[in-house]
């Protein structure tokens, strides 16, 4: 938990954004929640709206901020005997609340009659426990408490989820320390998985070293860890293969601190130790990429628009490769970036690794000025507003040889005397797919790769590293 002054000062700011606006701001917190019977439940994690807010990490709490008046009350219960007996003693409500900076308290159950009559503002919930709570308090459906899709949740207080943003957004120097704390041991886990390589080993057992690093100095990992010689998936978490000769392994991990601050880095190893010609010559073009981004990122950039540099350059070297045909720009601007890359450059980073999507992404990445797309891959952007200093995001190219997207394509006869299709069924169909990323702040005069000394990037500090390992 941070220091109580850190919240005293969120919440002050929130209310200042939230001027004007009547009734209360509700905030619940995460309950224990079951796994498959409720004394067997999944691994406690307290939701990241509350931990900014407020920062008690202990589950069944709730609070309300008025804001009218600016009073915050903090609602929950002492723990009973039965409690000390299973859980040991803990904090009381009381004491809870001072570590916050709050002065009042109340029971749980009190909660519904202090909401009675008075217009609620609350975010988008993530749990199921949650949304159920939220909607016997407010007179909803569950599923009308949740994000519905990109564009976030219809019943939401859009002023308080755009406060919200507006604030987490921008990462205060404290908050910067813990990310790049985190990222320190976001890229030691790495180190651990590129060691650990070896033809014939199972990359379950890979991955378990890596997630040991996320457990002993860390809460553990930040989302589920992707680790395969498919990187065509994108999200693959199979992990029963062994280690084969001649393929690239993608492991895309990171891990979340004890403070529940995100890292999230990806890097792309030949399993041999040393990149086939063709592999090298992809992965130079993601490395270039992945640097070009870096340079283009600064204060008053669109990410979109460094998307878009990025994704004209990979078309121009593809061009190098003979794969596509035509100038970049135009390529780029009709989409056919989409069949390489179907995903977007990065995403926002904080105390969740897609910082703040259970708001709603348009919400989140987005700005007046910028829109989301329709395309593939541009279209799957989750951060193009224009950068300002404080900002944390990823830079993650890749380029991916998807067997059904290439059939799809030539089927439709989409960039036909474009796309060399014949090359890349003779070629390319198991080549498997690369990503290369790196966790970025925006400072006032650039940008700024969080964490300790670079994760090895280029096609030769990786061949090195994997050399002395």
């Amino acid at each position: 938990m941070l220091n109580k002054e850190t919240y005293i000062r969120r919440r002050a700011e929130l209310l200042q954004l939230m001027k004007g606006e009547k009734g209360v701001a509700l905030f619940i917190g995460n309950v224990a929640s079951a796994a498959q019977y409720q004394e067997c439940a999944y691994k406690w994690r307290q939701d990241s709206t509350w931990l900014y807010l407020f920062g008690i990490d202990e589950p069944r709490l709730a609070a309300t901020i008025d804001l009218e008046t600016g009073e915050t009350v903090l609602f929950g219960d002492d723990c009973d005997i039965d409690d000390i007996i299973w859980n040991g003693p803990t904090p009381s409500i009381r004491d809870h609340a001072l570590s916050a900076g709050i002065e009042k308290t109340a029971p749980y159950g009190a909660l519904a009659q202090a909401l009675k009559g008075r217009p609620v503002h609350f975010v988008p919930v993530s749990r199921w426990y949650n949304a159920v709570m939220l909607a016997g308090l407010l007179g909803l459906k569950p599923e009308e408490t949740f994000r519905a899709g990109k564009k976030g949740c219809p019943k939401a207080s859009l002023p308080l989820v755009r406060a919200l943003v507006k604030m987490r957004l921008v990462k205060d120097a404290e908050e910067i320390a813990l990310i790049d704390a985190a990222c320190v041991l976001g890229q030691e886990m790495h180190t651990v998985a590129r060691k650990g390589i070896k033809i014939g080993q199972i990359e379950q057992q890979i991955v378990g070293d890596m997630e040991a690093v996320a457990l002993a100095k860390g809460w553990g990992v930040s989302f589920e860890t992707i680790l395969t010689q498919h990187g065509e998936v994108f999200h693959c978490h199979s992990h029963a293969q062994a280690i084969e000769p001649g393929k690239l392994l993608v492991i895309d991990a990171g891990l979340e601190s004890n403070e529940h601050y995100a890292s999230d880095f990806t890097r792309t190893y030949p399993t041999g130790g040393k990149f086939t010609a063709k592999q090298r010559d992809v992965y130079q073009i993601v490395y270039e990429c992945n640097q070009l981004a870096f340079e283009l990122t600064r204060p008053g950039v669109a990410y979109r628009d460094v998307h878009i540099k990025a994704m004209e350059h990979m078309l121009a070297r593809l061009g190098d490769l003979g794969l596509v045909h035509g100038d970049p720009a135009e390529l780029a601007s009709a989409g056919f970036a989409g069949l390489f890359c179907p995903h977007g450059l990065g995403h926002n980073m904080g105390l969740d690794v897609h910082d703040m999507e259970d708001y709603g992404e348009d919400i989140v990445g987005y700005d007046d000025d910028q829109k989301r797309s329709d395309q593939l891959g541009l279209g799957s952007l989750r951060m193009a507003r224009r950068l300002v200093a404080g900002n944390v995001i990823t830079d993650e190219p890749g380029i991916y040889f998807i067997p059904a997207l290439i059939a799809k394509w030539k089927a439709e006869g989409i960039g036909r005397g474009v796309i060399d299709y014949a090359r890349l069924e003779a070629e390319y169909l198991d080549f498997g797919g690369i990503r290369l990323e790196d966790d970025v702040l925006v400072t006032p005069d650039g940008a700024r790769r969080l964490g300790g000394p670079r994760l090895p990037a280029s096609p030769d500090e990786i061949e090195k590293a994997m050399a002395t390992d």
